[in-house]
């Protein structure tokens, strides 16, 4: 029974020296392991900003890239309206560059969906204005007031056909989730064509 009493003696001290050690090691953990975590968090962040740029630039590497950063913008634009005053059509004027995921993504959109490429063809000449590092196209822009300034790319300028500036459209409004709405894209289409 001594030897009883000593073991459960010596068991319970145990127990307080471990329970006691136990509880100073999990303070240090938790520590620990609230630093860590904070770390983790980041690398994890980190990491999935890195995918989602990654997934990102391999989206952008397979669209078309219709921005001609090398084109006389202005030139162009000019050639525009006499041909849009041939065919009736106004003028749209996508602004962005091939850098740009959205502006991509929308005129990819366009050209996939029958019904809205339908009605571009139908009423409008349609030009990418290009916007990058190698070519801003600043007298242009300066011309419709700098509207990527204001709203970010892409942005899109609707001329009539004599060339005059009849709207500015913010392509923020035009998107729905990772893409475009086709609701808001057709109604935008049909507000600024020839005689709406």
């Amino acid at each position: 029974m001594k030897n009883l009493k000593f073991s459960l003696l010596t068991l319970g001290l145990s127990g307080m020296v471990m329970l006691s050690c136990s509880q100073k090691t999990d303070a240090g953990t938790n520590a620990d392991t609230a630093r860590d975590s904070g770390a983790v968090e980041t690398a994890d962040s980190a990491a999935i900003a890195a995918e989602k740029k990654k997934a990102a630039e391999l989206e952008k590497s397979k669209l078309p890239k219709p921005y001609n950063e090398h084109e006389d913008a202005a030139k162009k634009i000019d050639e525009l309206v006499q041909l849009a005053k041939a065919e009736n059509k106004n003028i749209i004027l996508q602004a962005g560059g091939n850098w740009c995921i959205w502006c991509l993504r929308f005129n990819n959109y366009v050209q996939t969906t029958p019904e809205l490429k339908q009605v571009v063809d139908d009423n409008y000449l349609y030009y990418h204005l290009n916007y990058s590092p190698d070519n801003k196209n600043e007298e242009v822009f300066a011309r419709y007031g700098n509207p990527g300034e204001q709203y970010g790319y892409p942005v899109f300028i609707v001329l009539d056909q004599n060339g005059k500036q009849i709207h500015t459209q913010d392509s923020a409004v035009l998107e729905e989730g990772k893409g475009y709405s086709k609701d808001k894209v057709l109604d935008f289409f049909n507000r600024w064509k020839p005689g709406a």
